[in-house]
């Protein structure tokens, strides 16, 4: 009886040692699945994207094995919280707001963002290829963002409900413009196609791939690509703040990735173009 008590207890605390140490074998990663290119389910009901194709390479480079899970935007975070998983990837941005609840990856993508408007509107051209970072505002940029707030005065835009972008429009243009907030960018692209709403703002690379679609012909880009200040230094991947043990393997797995070009690969296979982070090279 002292024997199975000693072999009990040993095993017990083997167990505990391992979990203390942080040795896994399997995680469970949420994406939202509903912004393509990003993450969105195919025809066969599968997670597909950049964020899951990044989520496999760096899964394989940590010895892990991962598993997709589609999660609405508006309850990732607290599903994160309730361990439902382990991981976000899904084009989430670091942010000093989101960084209070949960901790992030260094990143693994930058993405600007964009605003749309309908075509049918009129409004005066703008110079789409310029760039307009909101982290230190000086006066220049001050006189660009009142151009913006003078050609959206009055017009409706919308958003993806508890995004970045949500809390930019409302910061920049939510005096002068109806802010509608949406639970899906599919619900938010519907809209805008049927004149319900006149624009919106959102990641670019999302947009880009609506505006080629026969529905997007109507919509065009407007005004700079914006970047920094609310959205933060990039997209990574959102974990639970006493997961240090897994945040680590990520930090790790994304530097390899990047610095051996894995990153840019799939980034140039969905967005065309190179959006791994270049200060991790």
């Amino acid at each position: 009886m002292k024997r199975h008590l000693t072999c009990t207890i040993a095993a017990f605390l083997l167990v505990a040692g391992l979990a203390h140490g942080g040795e896994r074998t399997a995680i469970t990663i949420a994406s939202e699945g509903a912004s393509p290119p990003w993450d969105y389910i195919d025809e066969n009901g599968a997670l597909v994207g950049f964020d899951i194709d990044v989520g496999n390479e760096l899964c394989a480079r940590m010895k892990l094995q991962c598993t997709f899970v589609a999660q609405d935007w508006d309850g990732i975070i607290p599903g994160l919280l309730v361990k439902k998983y382990d991981a976000i990837m899904a084009g989430m941005s670091i942010t000093e707001k989101r960084k209070k609840s949960i901790s992030f990856s260094i990143p693994y993508a930058v993405a600007p963002n964009q605003i749309v408007m309908r075509r049918a509107l009129g409004l005066p051209p703008s110079d789409i290829e310029a760039k307009l970072n909101l982290t230190d505002i000086d006066d220049t940029k001050k006189e660009t963002i009142e151009n913006l707030r003078e050609s959206l005065t009055g017009r409706t835009l919308g958003v993806l409900r508890s995004s970045n972008s949500e809390a930019v429009v409302q910061e920049l243009f939510g005096d002068v413009a109806e802010v509608r907030s949406y639970d899906s960018q599919e619900n938010l692209k519907l809209d805008l196609t049927s004149e319900r709403i006149d624009g919106g703002l959102g990641d670019r690379l999302v947009w880009k791939q609506f505006l080629d679609t026969p529905e997007g012909k109507a919509v065009e880009f407007f005004g700079p690509e914006l970047s920094g200040g609310t959205w933060g230094p990039g997209v990574g991947v959102g974990l639970r703040k006493e997961d240090t043990d897994l945040a680590k393997a990520f930090d790790k797995a994304i530097e390899a990735s990047v610095n051996e070009g894995a990153l840019g690969r799939i980034s140039q296979k969905w967005f065309g173009v190179d959006i791994s982070p270049q200060l991790a090279k």
